[in-house]
């Protein structure tokens, strides 16, 4: 499946849109960081679903958790050209008795019943005081006079119960199933079901079936002197098959860009890129709250054949590149 990392690979060029965020720390009143942010294109207009961390975090000096009062809502943003963005509204509120904090939304367009729907997941972080792990959290969206909003009745927690969870990605299988990508660390597995309404509300004993067979339900693993893999942005649709960026956190925290192609069929990778498609390199993706970060979670296909890819820098800020999709494919042919 995956070639030798050291053989000579087709060179991928990955752009950066600026060399500076697209929308930097502190841009929003009320909030400090805002990073990790999914992405789409819809109606004329880039569409920026965010993490905005509140303001009133600060660094702990004791033992434990790295931040003190570290809630995050979903801020989005929007934009004409890719590159110039406006706040537009808080999307969802983080509670202290609700959703704790939320974390790394990704937004995906699905057709299922029928009907093409917007999907927001993110990673749901529950009350401290519950001492529950986190989990995946969904939620429909409505688009409507230009903007997008809560289904107020669609929010579901998905995924193994009693597991720590996250870094969810929904997307369509060719025949139309819904495939869901998660990840219980260190690996990333695939959950397959037959519709979106299965996946808000699955068989009975569905997770506990997929738990007892993790190992046959797991897609891609970490590879030597690399701590951990987890999703990144939904997967783009080509003639080879799903094209799929993920993260990787190897041995030195440092958090890079993969690429994976997987079966439109089945959901199963195919193909996988040994070496980074990207890495930290400017200064503000090497230095932040977390160094060393970039974590990509939107991938958009343009008409000029490039994917246009959202990513949080250094748990601070949000930045934007581009990439050839020939360029991406030809290397995991070569793969």
């Amino acid at each position: 499946m995956a070639g030798n990392p050291e053989q000579t690979l087709p060179v991928v060029d990955v752009r950066r849109v600026s060399g500076s965020p697209i929308v930097p720390c502190g841009a929003v009143e009320g909030y400090g960081p805002i990073f990790n942010a999914g992405a789409v294109f819809h109606d004329g207009r880039f569409h920026l679903f965010a993490r905005g961390v509140r303001d009133a975090y600060r660094r702990n000096p004791g033992s434990g958790a790295r931040f003190l009062d570290y809630v995050s809502d979903i801020l989005v943003f929007t934009s004409e050209d890719g590159l110039e963005f406006a706040f537009q509204q808080v999307l969802a509120k983080a509670t202290p008795t609700g959703t704790y904090a939320y974390e790394d939304p990704r937004v995906h367009l699905v057709r299922s019943d029928g009907a093409e729907h917007f999907v927001m997941s993110y990673t749901n972080l529950p009350p401290p005081e519950t001492h529950e792990f986190w989990r995946i959290g969904v939620h429909l969206l409505a688009y409507a006079d230009g903007r997008f909003s809560l289904n107020p009745d669609s929010g579901r927690v998905v995924g193994p119960p009693g597991e720590p969870d996250k870094d969810g990605i929904v997307f369509n299988l060719a025949d139309g199933r819904i495939a869901l990508i998660h990840r219980i660390y260190p690996n990333m597995q695939l959950a397959v079901f037959d519709s979106l309404a299965e996946l808000l509300d699955p068989p009975e004993g569905y997770w506990e079936r997929h738990m007892a067979e993790l190992d046959r339900h797991t897609i891609i693993r970490p590879g030597d002197k690399v701590l951990g893999v987890g999703g990144g942005a939904p997967p783009v649709v080509t003639g080879d098959g799903l094209l799929l960026l993920f993260h990787e956190r190897n041995a030195h925290e440092v958090y890079s860009t993969r690429a994976a192609l997987l079966d439109h069929e089945t959901g199963q990778v195919t193909a996988i890129l040994g070496p980074p498609v990207m890495s930290p390199e400017l200064e503000w993706e090497r230095r932040g709250d977390v160094n060393n970060v970039v974590f990509v979670q939107g991938a958009i296909p343009r008409e000029d054949g490039s994917i246009y890819m959202t990513y949080g820098a250094a748990d601070r800020a949000v930045g934007a590149a581009t990439v050839s999709t020939d360029e991406l494919l030809r290397a995991l042919r070569a793969a």
